[in-house]
């Protein structure tokens, strides 16, 4: 004899449309959602803006420092103790002081490390190494 009786095989065979039809009226509700048109109730007449002149760009100074430990600034050649001092300066002038490292590549790393804790010691907030991209 079957176990199995012919209504259950029947209920197999049938579609059940229903999660088709959730999905179709959560997708017609998204798109009544996201198309509203713009509310234009009453006619204005908006303000112009002025026109804004842009802010000159902040002059990024350059310390270079060469292979064999000389030391520039925008230039002028300086050391260490001078090159703190004048820094300070600078970022009184300036409060964001946008200062670009340039060291050789032969250049030792301990020599980058002491510009590098002498802007530290400055407090100039933007310090950026100058490399050359890769071709």
């Amino acid at each position: 004899m079957k176990k199995c009786s012919k209504p259950a095989h029947d209920a197999l065979t049938e579609l059940n449309i229903t999660p088709l039809l959730d999905l179709a009226f959560v997708l017609l509700v998204i798109f009544i959602i996201t198309t509203i048109p713009p509310v234009k109730d009453v006619p204005l007449k908006l303000p112009t803006a002025s026109k804004h002149e842009k802010d000159p760009p902040h002059k990024a100074n350059y310390i270079v420092v060469e292979t064999n430990g000389n030391l520039w600034l925008n230039k002028k050649q300086v050391n260490l103790v001078d090159l703190q001092s004048t820094l300070v300066g600078l970022r009184e002038d300036d409060p964001d002081l946008n200062i670009i490292v340039r060291g050789d590549a032969k250049t030792k790393y301990k020599q980058i490390r002491a510009v590098l804790d002498v802007c530290q010691q400055a407090n100039v907030p933007k310090v950026d190494l100058a490399t050359e991209p890769l071709k």
